[in-house]
């Protein structure tokens, strides 16, 4: 086991979350605040939305002087958050290689994930040969960007790792399994991988056969990213667009979808002895 996990993605959400409850209460509007602080329209926006990298403890002090916020405990707690918010996390090393790190910073930051995959294996439990072929199949990188990308990912997986693991359920589509890639030794490998992964008590994993079929994420894949002291949220992603999605009402259904797919796919022991049978098919 490792360290304990830095957190400065979710202490920049709750940073946010924070700030536009102070601006509501006080009883303003967002024009009014970038007029008073001299500030571009937009700037206020990003702020809220967790639209940011590193908070400026100037600018929190700013917007506390016009909210009103004059407690000293309560203005303390708020600068520390903001001071916290401005740590780095490891993945920022990782900025030449993806526009947006926020969904690393948010899976290795959580509690647990949960998460259906339609099409291929989730990232956490890739082996480097089938990370390296699947970023490759993308036809976009050289072979050092690929090899780049490949690390990265490999990187993520020490989450699993830590002193304080992250807590790992995922629900597999059948055709991610069956799909091939590379040689028979490499797809052995990366079945295996799913089999070893479960025999840590922090990782489920579940396979979705095609048998049982239509589902309630006939849709696409999904992850419900849940945080200890922080309210959970669902990561989209289509292409290059990510989407996030952090209202209760959504939250909850695709929890519920979750559970179905849970109830419809093999259990965790069947699924190992399913994954067992495709080992000895291609041996």
């Amino acid at each position: 086991m490792t360290e304990q996990r830095p957190r400065p993605t979710v202490r920049r959400r709750r940073l946010s979350r924070e700030l536009r409850a102070l601006r509501e209460s006080a009883g303003m509007v967002a024009d009014q605040v970038s007029r008073e602080l001299e500030w571009s329209k937009g700037k206020l926006s990003r702020i809220e939305n967790n639209d940011w990298r590193r908070p400026s403890v100037q600018d929190i002090k700013a917007l506390l002087e016009v909210y009103g916020v004059t407690d000293p405990e309560r203005r303390e707690t708020l600068l520390q958050l903001t001071r916290d918010s401005r740590e780095r996390g490891w993945w920022a090393g990782y900025q030449d290689i993806f526009q947006n790190p926020t969904y690393t910073g948010f899976e290795q930051e959580a509690s647990r994930v949960l998460s259906y995959e339609q099409s291929t294996i989730p990232g956490l439990l890739q082996t480097p040969a089938y990370a390296e072929a699947l970023i490759s199949a993308r036809g976009l990188w050289d072979s050092a960007e690929v090899a780049r990308r490949v690390e990265l990912r490999m990187e993520r997986q020490r989450v699993l790792e830590h002193a304080d693991p992250l807590h790992l359920w995922v629900v597999i589509d059948e055709a991610a399994v069956l799909r091939p890639f590379g040689s028979e030794t490499d797809r052995c490998e990366q079945l295996q991988r799913l089999v070893d992964a479960q025999e840590t008590a922090h990782v489920n994993v579940q396979v979705l056969m095609l048998s049982a079929g239509l589902h309630p994420a006939m849709s696409g894949s999904f992850v419900i990213l849940e945080f200890a002291e922080d309210p959970s949220l669902v990561y989209l992603e289509s292409g290059r667009h990510e989407l996030y999605l952090d209202d209760p009402d959504d939250v909850n259904r695709h929890a519920l979808s979750f559970r179905h797919l849970n109830a419809m796919a093999l259990s965790p022991a069947d699924t190992n002895d399913y994954l067992r049978r495709r080992m000895r098919e291609l041996q």
